[in-house]
Parts: structure tokens; C-alpha cells; sequence
């Protein structure tokens, strides 16, 4: 059995859309990530929970990641802990799983942090960053493809990201769960796009675009995945934005 934590969000929805009887789902109404129970009788554990702002952002993103790594490892269960792009400060782009989180938000932060709690907690589990994650055609929408929508957004050329259709991410994590694998690895989509590209393959020709100089924000810019080593190990396919939302 695997327990998927945040199973109410987009992607633990749909993990536990493709693994049906086979996995448990609990979000944060039900289950605080700070103060797991034991989670004997578990074969793997999803760590998908997590905020993105609020008062408790922080505390939940590191405190309940390294609670959820410390009972995973104490009943033997494999983890997958689910982190992001934004770890990194878009200096770069390219990103292995060599390199090192130096973060530019508060956000970025705090899941950096978290993924050092996890490490410290259960040595074996395996962390995976990936990307914006949309639906496409025939699923819900996404976060992201609801914002591009949005007519009084502007979306920047200079913030690039690997954006992963949501069931190619959920495939990977449950395929993830029977490998041996541990550390790091790079889960995102195969197309290194602008903000701005993928607004437009969601909403069309006319959304506006700026450069976040124009715009006078501090963001995370060039944050692209090489998710080639996920590549060669998955047999689910990373497809690209273009081709989904073609």
C-alpha cells in the first residue's frame, strides 16, 4: 500500500486516480504532516503536501517534510518527496541533480530546506524536483492554466521552466516507487519554454508578455531541469508542453 499525502491536490489527485486501490490519500484537514501517526504497514510513501504561502507555509513545507521522512523511515516505508524547480535561483538553467539549491523566495527556501530536512531524516529516500504542472487537453486545469487564462496577467519572456503534463508526473512517481533509486533525480517535462510561451499554448496569441526588469521583480528566471537521467530510467514518457497542448 502507499500513502499519498496530499491527496486532495492536483497532483496527489491524480496519483491516486492511477494507483486506485492501491494507495491511500490524506490531505492536511485530515492528517498533519507536522505530527504523523505511525506509518507501519506502508510499502512507500508520496510526499506531495505542501503550501505555497500562508502563515504556516514554512513550518509545514520543512517541519512536516522531515516529520513525514522521520516515520516513513522508522516503519521502513520507501519515500518520495516531491520538491521544485524553484530551489534554484534561474541564474544557471540546465540544472543536473548536481547542483546546488541557492534560492531567490521565501517559497524556494523553504523547500530547499525541506529537502535537507528529508536527507537527514531518511537517507534513502529519493527526492524528485519537477516543474509547473498543468493538465492539458481532457483533464482538469491546473493552477498554472488557470492563471495564463486570467486576461489581467502578464507572463515573462525571461522565466524559463520545464512544464510536465500532470499524469506523465503522477506515472513517474508510482513507477518511482519500485526503483532503487535514492538522492535527487529531475522529473519535468521535455520543453525548456518561457512563461510567456507556455501562457500561449494555454490561452492563446494574445496574452501579454513583459520581462520581469520591466516589471521590477526579483524572480527565479532560467530554472530549466535536465531530466535526462529520469529519462533513461522511466519507461513513462516526459512529454514536452508543445506536444500536449498542441
Amino acid at each position: 500500500m502507499i500513502l499519498i499525502t496530499g491527496g486532495t491536490g492536483y497532483v496527489g489527485g491524480e496519483l491516486l486516480h492511477q494507483a486506485g486501490r492501491t494507495a491511500r490519500g490524506v490531505s492536511t484537514r485530515d492528517f498533519d504532516v507536522r505530527e504523523p501517526p505511525p506509518l507501519d504497514g506502508y510499502a512507500a510513501v508520496i510526499h506531495t503536501a505542501y503550501r505555497q504561502k500562508g502563515p504556516e507555509f514554512r513550518e509545514i513545507n520543512v517541519e512536516g517534510s522531515r516529520a513525514v521522512a522521520r516515520a516513513a523511515a522508522a516503519a521502513g516505508a520507501r519515500l518520495i518527496h516531491v520538491s521544485t524547480d524553484v530551489v534554484f535561483s534561474g541564474r544557471k538553467g540546465g540544472y543536473t541533480e548536481n547542483d546546488a539549491p541557492d534560492p531567490v523566495t521565501e517559497y524556494g527556501e523553504s523547500k530547499a530546506a525541506a529537502e535537507e530536512a528529508v536527507r537527514a531524516e531518511h537517507p534513502r529516500a529519493l527526492i524528485v524536483r519537477t516543474s509547473l504542472v498543468y493538465g492539458g487537453p481532457g483533464h482538469e486545469p491546473g493552477q498554472h492554466e488557470l492563471s495564463a487564462r486570467d486576461p489581467q496577467a502578464a507572463w515573462f519572456t525571461d522565466e524559463r521552466r520545464n512544464p510536465v503534463q500532470v499524469a506523465d508526473l503522477a506515472a513517474a512517481l508510482l513507477e518511482l516507487t519500485a526503483l532503487e533509486i535514492t538522492g535527487v533525480l529531475h522529473v519535468a517535462g521535455a520543453d525548456a519554454v518561457s512563461r510567456c510561451e507556455f501562457a500561449r499554448l494555454v490561452a492563446g496569441p494574445d496574452v501579454r508578455c513583459t520581462t520581469s526588469v520591466e516589471a521590477g521583480l526579483l524572480r527565479p528566471l532560467d530554472c530549466t531541469l535536465d531530466s535526462s537521467r529520469a529519462a533513461a530510467l522511466l519507461r513513462t514518457r516526459l512529454r514536452g508542453c508543445r506536444e500536449v497542448l498542441a
